[in-house]
Order: structure tokens, then C-alpha cells, then sequence
């Protein structure tokens, strides 16, 4: 048999967790399945295989931010892929994760779709300019349209695999979008970043979303997650022609329930209509052409970010 096996051992992704290492020093010859570790692992193995990879992803991010509500619709992915572009744009190193699995739609808004993940023994997220890349699991679907369906712990296991696995690198910031609600996907991202810098919680002005997004807030506390603050979108719509705001959902309800909450007000986003064509087309609200009112909102709330980590 030729030597050539031997230069497999010791080098493949797996052997850098591997217990048996020394075996693959002293083996006089290959075993006969090729690995001395090539036995199928536990559930328990692999969870802790899984949990030191996760740690040591995590030890070369600076600063995890997720960002949650309680509601769906209030545009969290919106809020979650121009919080990214403002913190990339000011050339901090930043990541987007996309864990909402079941509405993944930050590929559309990055201009990123139909792009495919490549790497050996890890995925490479995709970059989107040097200072920004991207995970989703949109990456990965036959099609745009290709439903998940998946049980509470396979979403888990996935979420888990986007941090572990995925070859993000040294990083600044890691912003993840979190699907609605606080079910298993924010449970399990609170729980694989346990000293993440904190979270933003994303709502509208009214009650309809505010009650939820007081369960957000009050989930944040549980998990012992810091709540940077809260963000008003959709504040008001200010119309195109004449630039006069009308407030058709309410005014001022997220900065109330921030106060009420004792939390962070980090700001309001106004509805403007540029703002659903920009994000179906993949064009930044940070861009020169985004509107000025949306631009400067966005750069605000990334400021307060900043300060409030500093």
C-alpha cells in the first residue's frame, strides 16, 4: 500500500478536535477504515464537538448584536441588513447572519441571490464588500421558493452549524436577524452567545406590535442578554410629493414603551416608499441614493449602538 494516506491524517477539518491524534502519529499503517476516529460519534460527541467550534468561532468576534421582535412584519430583516451596512460602511468588520430560516430574505435585500457558499471543511459567508459578508440559509436552497420544513431542533442544530461551521473570521460586529417571536431560533443564538454585546428589539408604533415586543424585551432579560434598545419603525409615511408625515400606524409608540420598559430608545425610522423598491432590488438605505430621512435614522442608531459598546 502507498504512503499517500498518511498525509490526510492530521490535516482534515475534523482532526483539529480529534482525541486520537497521537494514534495518527504512531500508526504503522492506515486502519481499515482510513481514520482511527471514523466510528460514528454520539449525539453527545457531536454536540460537544459542535459547542468547542462554536466557542472558538466566537472568541474572534468582538461584538454579537441581535436583533429580535416580537412581531412579525415590523421590518426587522430591514433594520438587521442596514444596522450591517452603517457598522460595514464605517469599515468596522462586520458579519449578517440570517436565522430566520423560515423567511429568509436578506439575500434579496443584499443583492446577494443566487449566490452559493464554497469552502473546505467550513462554509465561506458570502462577501458583499470587503468590510461585509453574509450567511443565510437562502444560500443553500434548491430555490428562492423551496419551503423549510423542519422541526424545532433541526432549525437549532442549523443555527448552531451557521456559527460553528461557517468561516467567518475575526470580526468586529456579528449582526443576526432573528426570526419573530422568542421561540427556539432566539433561544438557541442567545444561548450560543451567551456574553453577546446585546440585542435590539424592532417594532411599530402600535399596541399590536408593541405588546409582543414587550415579550421580546422581557425574553432578553431572562436570557440575560443586554437590550441595547429599541428601534420605532415605520414611524410615519412621508409622502413623495409634497414631504408632509402622516403617522399611519401611530407615533411614538416604541419610544413609549422604551421608556415604560426602562430600556434604550435608539430611534424611529420613517415609511418611505423608496424604501421597499431598495430592498427588493438589493440597494443599500445607507447608499447616496437611499432617502436622506432613512439614511440619517439608520446612521443615528448605529452611532448609539457604538456608543452604548464603547
Amino acid at each position: 500500500m502507498s504512503d499517500d494516506w498518511r498525509e490526510g491524517y492530521g490535516r482534515r477539518p475534523e482532526c483539529k478536535q480529534c482525541d486520537k491524534q497521537g494514534e495518527c502519529e504512531s500508526q504503522g499503517a492506515p486502519p481499515e477504515d482510513g481514520c482511527p476516529s471514523a466510528q460514528p460519534m454520539s449525539p453527545q460527541q457531536q454536540y460537544e464537538m459542535q459547542e468547542r467550534k462554536l466557542q472558538e468561532r466566537a472568541a474572534f468576534i468582538d461584538h454579537e448584536i441581535l436583533v429580535l421582535s416580537g412581531k412579525g412584519g415590523v421590518g426587522k430583516s430591514t433594520v438587521a441588513a442596514s444596522l450591517a451596512w452603517a457598522l460595514a460602511l464605517r469599515d468596522k468588520r462586520t458579519g449578517l447572519l440570517d436565522a430566520d430560516l423560515h423567511g429568509p430574505t436578506i439575500p434579496l435585500m443584499m443583492g446577494l441571490q443566487g449566490q452559493t457558499p464554497d469552502g473546505l471543511g467550513g462554509l465561506n459567508p458570502i462577501p458583499v464588500i470587503e468590510s461585509l459578508k453574509v450567511m443565510s440559509i437562502g444560500f443553500l436552497l434548491e430555490t428562492p421558493d423551496t419551503p423549510i420544513i423542519w422541526r424545532g431542533p433541526a432549525r437549532s442544530g442549523v443555527i448552531r452549524q451557521f456559527v460553528a461551521d461557517v468561516e467567518w473570521g475575526a470580526l468586529d460586529y456579528l449582526v443576526v436577524d432573528l426570526p419573530p417571536g422568542t421561540g427556539d431560533e432566539a433561544l438557541t443564538v442567545a444561548q450560543a452567545f451567551p456574553t453577546a454585546a446585546g440585542a435590539v428589539v424592532v417594532t411599530t408604533p402600535q399596541e399590536a406590535s408593541l405588546s409582543d415586543c414587550r415579550k421580546a424585551v422581557n425574553f432578553l432579560r431572562t436570557v440575560k442578554t443586554p437590550v441595547l434598545g429599541v428601534i420605532e419603525n415605520m414611524g410615519g409615511f412621508v409622502c413623495p410629493h409634497c414631504g408632509e408625515e402622516t403617522a399611519i400606524f401611530g407615533n411614538g409608540g416604541g419610544e413609549r414603551m422604551a421608556q415604560e420598559m426602562e430600556v434604550p430608545f435608539l430611534g424611529r425610522i420613517p415609511l418611505v416608499p423608496e424604501v421597499v423598491a431598495m430592498g427588493d432590488s438589493g440597494r443599500p438605505l445607507l447608499g447616496p441614493d437611499a432617502p436622506e430621512a432613512v439614511r440619517l435614522a439608520f446612521q443615528r442608531i448605529a452611532d448609539g449602538i457604538e456608543g452604548a459598546l464603547q
